[in-house]
C-alpha cells in the first residue's frame, strides 16, 4: 500500500511570500517520498481575527470596518498571488474566486449589521473564509511551480454534528466521503489541498472545530485515511521543553509519548491543538511537530509508548494564564455527600469547564481553576445551586482569587524517579515562591500548581532547571 502522510501548515506558515515558499518546496521534497500526500491549510496568519473582528464590528453598525476588511483581505492575498502565480489567467481565475469569498464576507457582515444580532452558525459561515480563501492561493501556488495539485473545501470531507463553533465529527461518515474524495486524487498523482478548521453537517452547512481546529482537521483526515504519518508545520523546531520568551535555555524535545503530549496540549503548550492527540492515538499514527522555516531539523516525534527512564523524569513545563481559583468552603460541608457533585453540575449547566480541581482531605474546602472571565458567572451559578446551605452558614462563603496561573510538569518519567514533588517545591521554595494549590493524577504524568500570575516567569524558571 502506498505511504501516505498528512502535512498541516499554520497560519505563519502560509502567512507571507518567504513562508510560502518553504512551504512550496516542503511539498515537493516530500511528494517525491510519500506518493499520498495531503495539505491542510490554515488561513493566512491574522486572517480569521480580522474576520471575526469584521462580524463583531457589524454588530455595532461599523459597515465602514467591513469595507476596509474587505479592501484588506484583497491586497493581502493580490500580493502573495503575484508573487507566487506567474500566470496571468491562473492568477486571475484564483483572485476571482478570492473575491468571491470576500463579497461574502462583506455580505454576511452587512446582513448581521442590519438585523443587529449574530448567531454560531452565522459566525462560523465567516471564520471559515479565511481557510476557503487560502486553500485556493496554494493549490495554485504549487500548481505554478510544478506540482499537480487541487484545493478541497474539508466541508465535502469531514461530516459533524451541528454544534457550531466547537463541531464534533462523525468518524464513520468522514471516512466514507475522506475516501471517496481522496483516492481517485491519489490515483490521479494529485496532491489534495484541504482546508483546515472547518467542516459541515450533513445537510452541508457549514461548522467549525473549534479555534486552532487545523491540527484537528489533520489528525481527522489522517486516522480516517489510515494515513502512516501526520506531521503539524508550525514556526518552532517542535515541542519546546518550555516557552522560550520566557526560559531562554527552553530546548525542542525530541520524543513525547501520546500522555505526555495530550497533557502538554491540555495545559497550555501552544504547539498542538487539544483535540488533535486522539484521532491520532487511537488510529497508532506517528505524529511530527516540525518547523516550515527551518525543515531539516527533526522536530519532535510524538509515540504511542516511550522509553520514560531513557531521558530522565521531567521533559517539559508549562502554564495557562488569566486563570481564576474558585473556592467553596465550610465546615458544615464535612461528612455531606454530594457537594462536588452539585458543584461541578452547576458549572457545567453553564457551560464552562474546569481545567483543575483540588480538595483537601478533610472536605471543608473544594477548589477548582478556571478561565478568567468565567469566574462570575461561576460564582453566581454556584450561589444559586448552594444557597441552602449558605443560609444555614453550612457552606461560610464561595469566592475566586485574584488571576493566578496554572503550571504543569510533565513527564512520563517521574513515576520512577521518588521525590520529585520534593524537588520541585524545594526549587519553587529556594525562589521564595508560593503555591497557592496542588494536583497530580494518580498516573503521574503530570502535577499541576497555582502561583499568582505575578510569580509566573519565576515559577517556570526554577522548574525549568530541574529538566536533565
Amino acid at each position: 500500500m502506498p505511504k501516505t502522510v498528512v502535512m498541516k501548515f499554520g497560519g505563519t506558515s502560509v502567512g507571507s511570500v518567504p513562508a510560502l515558499e518553504n512551504v512550496i518546496q516542503i511539498v515537493g521534497d516530500t511528494r517525491q517520498k510519500w506518493p499520498q500526500s495531503v495539505v491542510v491549510t490554515s488561513a493566512l496568519s491574522g486572517v480569521t481575527n480580522l474576520l471575526l473582528e469584521g462580524s463583531q464590528r457589524a454588530l455595532d453598525g461599523d459597515t465602514e470596518f467591513i469595507a476596509q476588511t474587505e479592501a484588506q483581505l484583497l491586497e493581502r492575498h493580490q500580493a502573495i498571488a503575484n508573487e507566487l502565480i506567474p500566470d496571468n489567467d491562473q492568477r486571475a481565475a484564483v483572485m476571482q474566486d478570492i473575491g468571491g469569498l470576500i463579497d461574502t464576507f462583506g455580505d454576511l457582515c452587512r446582513a448581521i449589521a442590519v438585523l443587529g444580532h449574530s448567531t454560531s452558525q452565522s459566525i462560523d459561515a465567516v471564520a471559515s473564509l479565511g481557510e476557503r480563501m487560502s486553500v485556493r492561493l496554494l493549490a495554485a501556488a504549487l500548481r505554478s511551480h510544478g506540482l499537480d495539485a487541487q484545493s478541497i473545501e474539508a466541508s465535502d470531507l469531514i461530516v459533524t454534528d451541528d454544534r457550531f463553533q466547537a463541531a464534533h465529527p462523525d468518524f464513520e461518515l468522514t471516512a466514507q466521503k475522506v475516501q471517496a474524495g481522496l483516492q481517485p486524487l491519489f490515483d490521479q498523482g494529485c496532491v489534495p489541498v484541504v482546508t483546515g478548521f472547518l467542516a459541515a453537517t450533513e445537510d452541508g452547512i457549514i461548522t467549525t472545530l473549534g479555534r486552532g481546529g487545523s491540527d484537528y482537521t489533520a489528525a481527522i483526515l489522517g486516522a480516517t485515511m489510515e494515513a502512516d504519518e501526520v506531521w503539524i508545520w508550525t514556526d518552532v523546531d517542535g515541542v519546546m521543553s518550555s516557552d522560550p520568551r520566557v526560559v531562554p535555555d527552553a530546548q525542542t524535545i525530541e520524543e513525547l509519548s501520546y500522555r505526555e503530549v495530550s497533557e502538554l496540549a491540555h495545559f497550555g503548550a501552544k504547539v498542538l491543538h487539544p483535540k488533535t492527540i486522539r484521532p491520532v492515538v487511537e488510529a497508532g499514527i506517528t505524529l511530527r511537530v516540525l518547523n516550515t522555516f527551518n525543515a531539516s531539523h527533526p522536530g519532535t516525534q510524538i509515540v504511542h509508548k516511550r522509553d520514560a527512564s531513557a531521558n530522565g523524569s521531567i521533559k517539559a513545563v508549562t502554564a495557562i494564564k488569566d486563570q481564576r481559583m474558585i473556592t467553596i468552603e465550610g465546615r458544615g460541608m464535612l461528612g455531606v455527600p454530594g457537594v462536588a457533585a452539585r458543584a461541578f453540575g452547576a458549572v457545567a449547566a453553564i457551560d464552562e469547564s474546569v481545567i483543575l480541581i483540588s480538595q483537601a482531605s478533610s472536605e471543608q474546602s473544594i477548589c477548582f481553576a478556571l478561565h478568567a472571565q468565567a469566574a462570575d458567572r461561576v460564582i453566581t451559578a454556584l450561589e444559586q445551586a448552594f444557597a441552602a446551605e449558605l443560609q444555614i452558614r453550612d457552606i461560610d462563603r464561595i469566592w475566586a482569587t485574584e488571576d493566578v496561573v496554572i503550571v504543569t510538569v510533565v513527564g512520563a518519567g517521574m513515576r520512577n524517579i521518588p521525590g520529585i514533588a520534593g524537588s520541585l517545591f524545594t526549587a519553587l521554595g529556594q525562589e521564595k515562591l508560593n503555591v497557592i494549590a496542588i494536583a497530580q493524577g494518580s498516573s503521574e504524568v503530570s502535577i499541576s500548581f497555582i502561583v499568582s500570575a505575578d510569580d509566573v516567569e519565576d515559577a517556570l524558571r526554577a522548574v525549568h532547571s530541574l529538566i536533565k
